[in-house]
């Protein structure tokens, strides 16, 4: 007799292709760390989850942390990204704002149609939880051609709770619509605090064109950075083609961290990470080359921290590396050529560079949007 293929309920997505346009919506891929220190005299816009942004803007007191926690609001084992409010904003001023974002890239959005008069409808879902009650922005802004916007709202009920909240966005026929590229298409945001500056516009009724009083339009409530201790999280993140929600699209991590790393890739993290390489020195500097894991969405920039040292040759001696720098004349978005300085003369075959005893040595390659 056939065989009839059962599934169980919340699993029917899984390692299937996935049409949510948000990478790594359930925050499982934090390659920077789980916790990030931000303050108003400090660092004020920071990636920790891959691909998810936290900016805040003008402020004169606040202080707290954006951190990948586990909390999973179906009761299980998942991740989700939380903010924290340290030291408390007295009151918020006509320019200052709070908010979290994604990015996506244009040509990842040309089967929207945005601009034309078969632009698709857009719907957003996720889970929220915060200790603050209220009416909450969140959006979709378009920079190509004709700036756009549009926002809706939602509301947090119960306090502590998590919360599934859906919006649905119609198509924007006009605008000029999305460039085919690498560049940004749209900004998903979800707006924490915002001052009159950036309220008011009316951008919450459809389509229209940007100004800034239209940036957070429809925020209510800035107690989460009015109030110390206050937390805000969200997870299962999902934005797809249409006017329904479907199930949140779970995906392999193999298969989000891959995605993650178009845009950012990192070694380091234990005391004698290898940077996989090949090159050659030459008196005090040695040149090096390197292939990333995927193709990056630009050719990376780089920025490195701690104790990297080359050997020179296999078996012989470490040197300390400094200057260490991408060729971009020389490198693409996959194959990299670099350079750096030696703290003694090297021959001419080098051996490993490695993190050495170092395990907050980074070695960080990005082409965010």
């Amino acid at each position: 007799m056939p065989l009839t293929k059962v599934q169980s309920r919340g699993t029917e997505n899984v390692g299937q292709g996935s049409s949510n346009l948000l990478i790594n919506g359930a925050m499982t891929v934090s390659q920077r760390g789980t916790s990030q220190a931000m303050a108003h005299d400090g660092t004020t816009t920071a990636y920790l989850i891959d691909r998810w942004r936290f900016i805040i803007n003008l402020t004169d007191e606040l202080d707290g942390t954006y951190a990948q926690v586990a909390d999973d609001p179906l009761g299980g084992d998942g991740k989700a990204l939380k903010w924290t409010t340290g030291t408390a904003e007295s009151a918020i001023a006509s320019d200052e704002y709070g908010y979290f974002t994604q990015k996506i890239e244009a040509q990842n959005l040309q089967h929207i149609q945005n601009g034309n008069a078969n632009a698709e409808s857009l719907t957003l879902s996720f889970y929220v939880k915060s200790s603050i009650t209220g009416t909450f922005a969140v959006g979709l802004y378009k920079g190509d051609n004709t700036a756009r916007i549009f926002n809706k709202t939602y509301t947090i009920n119960s306090a502590n709770t998590w919360e599934k909240k859906t919006v649905t966005f119609v198509g924007d026929t006009s605008g000029g619509g999305i460039n085919n590229d690498t560049g940004e298409g749209f900004w998903v945001n979800w707006h924490i605090f915002a001052g009159s500056d950036y309220k008011g516009g009316g951008s919450t009724s459809g389509w229209t064109d940007y100004a800034n009083t239209k940036w957070a339009d429809g925020q209510a409530t800035d107690a989460v950075v009015t109030t110390a201790s206050a937390t805000w999280l969200m997870t299962q993140c999902q934005l797809e083609v249409g006017s329904q929600a479907s199930d949140f699209q779970h995906e392999p991590i193999e298969r989000t961290l891959l995605k993650c790393k178009r845009y950012f890739h990192t070694y380091g993290g234990s005391s004698f990470s290898h940077f996989p390489s090949l090159g050659q020195g030459s008196g005090s500097a040695i040149n090096w080359n390197h292939e990333t894991p995927v193709e990056m969405r630009a050719t990376p920039t780089l920025a490195t921290s701690g104790d990297w040292r080359v050997q020179d040759t296999y078996g012989g001696s470490y040197y300390t590396l400094s200057n260490i720098a991408i060729s971009s004349g020389d490198s693409t978005t996959k194959l990299l050529r670099g350079s750096a300085t030696t703290s003694s003369a090297i021959g001419n075959d080098i051996g490993r560079i490695l993190s050495y005893s170092d395990s907050s040595a980074r070695w960080q390659y990005s082409a965010e949007l």
